[in-house]
């Protein structure tokens, strides 16, 4: 498969995993039992002359997760239109992109739920094989 049908893969990848992240990420079900979590975050305090709770921090850093989401799919679906000869001198990012979301994928692992991280770990095995796809086909 071509390294910029691979980039395609992986931007429509990220596309769909930043809907469902922004959709789903402050989900609570009743079946997690945190609603004592859930309203202790929702207890407000005074940072830097504003007010805020750790909801709002957990919604700010959600929304922040999936603004970066969107951006990776832009970088990618932008490596998918770049000729082989550029593409290949952008060894550093080709490389930093896929290595990205392989450390990703650890922590997603590590850290947080099923999901998230087959959608990580799918868009990690795309990256990686598009970094290679790209270096080989110059050689």
């Amino acid at each position: 498969m071509s390294s910029a049908r691979l980039y395609r893969t992986a931007a429509v990848l990220l596309v769909l995993y930043a809907a469902a992240h922004s959709f789903g990420f402050r989900t609570v079900d009743p079946r997690w039992n945190a609603d004592t979590t859930v309203a202790a975050m929702n207890t407000t305090f005074q940072v830097q002359g504003v007010t805020r709770s750790y909801w709002d921090f957990f919604s700010g850093f959600g929304f922040f997760a999936t603004g970066l989401l969107l951006f990776c799919a832009i970088l990618a679906w932008q490596l998918a239109t770049l000729p082989a000869d550029v593409l290949h001198r952008l060894k550093l990012v080709r490389w930093a992109f896929a290595g990205c979301f392989v450390v990703l994928t650890g922590i997603t692992y590590v850290y947080i739920f099923p999901a998230p991280l087959v959608f990580t770990a799918l868009v990690a095995i795309v990256l990686v094989l598009a970094a290679r796809t790209g270096a080989v086909a110059n050689g």
